[in-house]
């Protein structure tokens, strides 16, 4: 249900609403796609070769069946499986190639590029770390601009040979990757919600990861909270209980598997009740600079 501030939606509804979009060859549906947050699941078969490269982060959470996530990290290509219930985040500056397979759905997030900021879709001599042939592009909707990307790709004499051709690599990239984060491994949300209630309805709140993390996604228990987020949305998908969003004049309930983006900049309230448990995402740019600190230290 859309609103001015804010969309509520409801995830099993929503889902088989859109089931046609998961199936090859689109296997994606944006969910939010207009504002800052970009919201989707995404279904399969989908295997790719390229690489994608940001420097904003990916919240993923597989709803249904495992997927891969090829990254190329320390120096080595890595496979990083997401299981059924898993959640995985992607840090900002790593290669990575999303790998799907058939009767899956998965959750992902990210933010809204900054104008200062590029994407890059590359791809590797076969076996090897070089670079076979990338675009550097300004990335306003992934889903449109990969394509053609793609298409040029599989046209051209790198895919036939197999060898990249001498000046084609820009010298000077816009950024490189980070070749020293050590990626942490997907882990089960239904797990980590039963082995920290206790904690979360004490404190009211716990990071489902750290602050190492551009983004900022968080687990709340019961309490009030204010939020105002000038250069962010607000994503909150409810996992237990009910909680109340009063949102100007208006309140919004949200039940088990409801969602509800805010937009940035307008004030809300959400109280959760005695069980509730939610998840809050955002991605604010201000905080992008936290997700690479360990790179300043090298």
């Amino acid at each position: 249900m859309g609103h001015k501030d804010y969309t509520h939606n409801t995830v099993p509804t929503w889902i088989e609403e859109n089931r046609k979009f998961f199936m090859p060859p689109v296997c994606i549906k944006m969910m939010h796609g207009v504002g800052q947050l970009k919201v989707f699941f995404a279904g399969g078969p989908n295997q790719r070769k390229d690489f994608h490269l940001e420097e904003g982060e990916e919240f993923f959470y597989m709803r249904k069946g495992d997927m891969n996530v090829i990254t190329l990290t320390n120096g080595a290509f890595r496979d990083v499986i997401i299981k059924e219930g898993e959640v995985f985040q992607l840090p900002g500056k790593i290669p990575h190639s999303p790998q799907r397979f058939p009767d899956t759905i998965g959750l992902v997030i990210e933010r809204d590029r900054l104008k200062t900021e590029l994407d890059c879709l590359r791809y590797f001599v076969e076996g090897t770390q070089e670079t076979l042939f990338e675009r550097w592009f300004y990335c306003e909707d992934l889903g449109t601009q990969l394509g053609p990307v793609i298409k040029e790709f599989f046209a051209s004499e790198q895919y036939r040979t197999g060898k990249p051709i001498p000046g084609t690599i820009q010298e000077k990239q816009p950024w490189v990757p980070d070749t020293a984060r050590v990626l942490q491994e997907p882990f089960s949300l239904a797990r980590w919600l039963n082995k920290h209630r206790g904690e979360i309805q004490q404190e009211g709140s716990r990071r489902l990861f750290d602050l190492s993390y551009q983004s900022d996604v968080l687990v709340l228990g019961r309490g009030s909270s204010q939020h105002r987020l000038p250069l962010a949305e607000t994503w909150l998908w409810q996992q237990e209980g009910e909680s109340v969003l009063s949102i100007g004049e208006e309140e919004v309930v949200l039940k088990p598997e409801d969602t509800l983006l805010v937009n940035a900049d307008i004030p809300f309230t959400h109280t959760r009740g005695e069980d509730s448990i939610t998840v809050s995402v955002v991605m604010d740019p201000s905080n992008k600079e936290r997700g690479f600190g360990h790179l300043n230290k090298l």
